[in-house]
């Protein structure tokens, strides 16, 4: 509410001006009484609704000196003044109300939106620009912009066995996701440190999100709850990268120019799910990861599904590997993110549908 005093106020007041302004003249010249009466009274309402309580009160008063002028200039019978003067007060007194009432439900809201952004620097803190031998950039987008946070998440962190990483989406959205935000980072955190590979990470935040969910620690407390996710590893060289997929949008390998999409050998399923993440056909235990080459000069672009699943008024779903950045060259994690997170917005005409979170990371120049 506040910006929206800042930003147009001048055209507002204007407007009410020109409303005052436009009910005098008809009461001043129309061949009939109270023509111009409901704009007079609309004025302050105008003002009410956008501008200041001072200026709103500016409007009521100017709206009753012009009304009690005008009736005397037309020699109009005092019961008739009376009626007049007795109809632009309400309304104004109507204006005043609504301008408070407004007013105290912007202040409200600015105070809900700081609550929820210090919430997500707690939950979710933007990772350092420079995680062992990576540049790392993230950006997030929340569905429910009052919010500042939603359901999806990402964390990096550095290890005795590389940097690992993790983007994810957590079943819901909005605040009443930040709980089962909140359990998949500290998962991921604590684990990361300790377990051996990848996949044996996966497991143990699987086991942790199943725990979750059965103590209602989750969104809703329902054990139906799960976290889709990519866990990623570069190695302490950073040439070799890791991947374990679970159930989450591929990853995307940009480097000169080409966005090579990351699928995963195996099919796994989201984790919180309390199972092993494949089906008993495919054997015992977790699959391994899976390895690639992180060569100099490319990045990974790890996204959530308010990427993918963004569409245009068409109904057409965003691919990346369809999309402007293709044959693009970038020099950095922060301009990949930039550009990917403007190219969305384009593509949606600004209706943010999800949640959309994105995490790129770039092996760091050794001189720099």
């Amino acid at each position: 509410m506040e910006g929206i005093r800042r930003t147009p106020a001048k055209t507002f007041g204007t407007l009410a001006a020109l409303v005052l302004a436009t009910g005098a003249l008809l009461t001043t010249f129309a061949p009939q009484p109270y023509i111009g009466l409901p704009l007079l009274a609309a004025s302050p309402l105008i003002a009410g609704a956008m501008l200041s309580f001072r200026v709103t009160a500016g409007f009521v008063c100017a709206s009753t000196l012009v009304s009690v002028a005008l009736d005397s200039y037309r020699e109009r019978p005092a019961s008739a003044l009376f009626v007049d003067l007795a109809l632009i007060a309400l309304i104004g007194v109507l204006a005043l109300a609504v301008n408070v009432l407004m007013a105290r439900q912007g202040r409200d809201l600015a105070r809900s939106r700081d609550i929820a952004e210090a919430v997500q620097m707690a939950v979710l803190p933007q990772p350092s620009t420079r995680v062992g031998p990576l540049v790392v950039a993230a950006g997030y987008v929340a569905a429910q912009a009052e919010a500042r946070i939603g359901g999806d998440l990402f964390a990096v962190h550095d290890t005795p066995f590389g940097v690992r990483m993790i983007i994810g989406d957590v079943r819901g959205k909005g605040l009443q996701a930040i709980a089962s935000v909140s359990v998949a980072i500290g998962a991921f955190r604590q684990e990361a440190e300790y377990a051996d590979d990848l996949p044996t990470l996966a497991t143990r935040m699987d086991e942790a999100l199943s725990r979750g969910a059965g103590h209602g620690l989750s969104s809703g407390g329902s054990t139906e709850d799960f976290t889709t996710a990519v866990l990623a590893e570069v190695s302490g060289g950073g040439d070799t990268l890791r991947l374990v997929n679970r159930g989450h949008p591929a990853p995307y390998l940009v480097h000169e120019g080409r966005l090579k999409r990351l699928d995963p050998s195996v099919a796994q399923l989201p984790l919180g799910m309390g199972l092993s993440g494949i089906a008993p056909r495919s054997g015992t235990g977790a699959p391994p990861s899976d390895v690639l080459s992180f060569p100099v000069g490319a990045l990974l672009l790890l996204i959530t599904d308010g990427v993918t699943e963004a569409r245009n008024q068409e109904g057409v779903f965003y691919d990346p590997v369809a999309s402007r950045l293709v044959g693009r060259r970038f020099s950095s994690p922060e301009s990949l993110v930039s550009a990917l997170t403007a190219d969305v917005h384009r593509w949606v005409e600004g209706g943010q549908q999800d949640d959309m979170a994105i995490l790129a990371v770039a092996r760091a120049d050794p001189a720099g």
